[in-house]
């Protein structure tokens, strides 16, 4: 299969995101050059990195030494959360643009609200100059609540064109999904296997042995239906292979219903209105 099936989704600014990506959440800075490699080899052209993953630099050395024009890739990245003063924000950006060796991102996000610290409308400020210099192709949010996008909205001018949260078979995170698709901001799932274990589940695993695939492409192929954004990460080549492979089947409506039907809100990371770690 080539990268042109991947489909992609507009975002509220006309920006085209692919809908499948490829994360580096826990990739070591060691490996990442050559993980990051892999997934290119293979097809991914959408690549999904972070300040605090602290690997921004081994994903700019594998897209410039990959050939690929800029146009023909899309690469995110992520606000650390000790950087929320407004030109400590700014600071933070330039020093992402030096590692990925790039002059422009297509997508910066604030990673994580930290409400404790209150200072992500001042952050979002930061990042709308930087979207309105043109080194970012669209700006975002992640981690964000109803109640942090409507004070976002309320304070600020750019609306997010993306809020990437915790989404999978077992949180579907339907409140945030249904404000961010009233206000045209596209849901992106962060760890939309839910850290594998959502793979163990029986409904799942009769789904994929029926369809002849892996309980993660089933897992996967669901959120392409429901319209996420996903980028699931692996430093294993089979495995990142498998999770490219979603594109030549689909679920019927009722295995959608029974995947959707596990939601029972249980998260595999930190809820948004209690992290406010800032690693200082």
């Amino acid at each position: 299969m080539s990268n042109e099936s991947i489909p992609s989704l507009p975002l509220n600014n006309g920006v085209q995101i692919p809908q499948l990506g490829f994360g580096v959440f826990q990739v070591p800075p060691e490996q990442t050059r050559d993980v990051v490699s892999t997934a290119l080899d293979i097809g991914y052209r959408h690549i999904d990195t972070a300040q605090m993953y602290r690997n921004e630099r081994g994903v700019g050395e594998a897209l410039a030494a990959s050939g690929l024009d800029r146009a023909d890739y899309f690469v995110t990245s992520k606000l650390n959360n000790a950087f929320h003063a407004h030109d400590d924000a700014l600071a933070a950006f330039d020093l992402t643009l030096e590692e990925l060796q790039l002059e422009h991102v297509d997508l910066f996000l604030i990673h994580w609200p930290l409400p404790a610290v209150d200072r992500y409308v001042e952050a979002w400020g930061a990042l709308e100059e930087i979207y309105r210099s043109g080194r970012a192709r669209a700006i975002g949010v992640s981690n964000f609540e109803p109640h942090h996008l409507r004070r976002l909205m309320d304070e600020t001018t750019v609306v997010p064109a993306v809020n990437q949260v915790e989404v999978h078979p077992w949180l579907g995170n339907e409140d945030v999904r249904a404000v961010d698709a009233e206000h045209g901001i596209v849901t992106e799932a962060w760890s939309p296997l839910g850290r594998g274990r959502v793979l163990e589940d029986p409904t799942i695993a009769r789904i994929a042995e029926n369809l002849g695939r892996t309980p993660a492409q089933v897992v996967l192929r669901w959120h392409i239906e429901r319209g996420d954004v996903i980028f699931p990460k692996s430093v294993t080549p089979a495995r990142i292979g498998e999770n490219f492979r979603l594109f030549d089947f689909e679920l019927s409506q009722a295995d959608m219903a029974d995947i959707t039907a596990l939601d029972r809100g249980e998260r595999v990371g930190s809820h948004p209105d209690e992290m406010n770690n800032t690693g200082r």
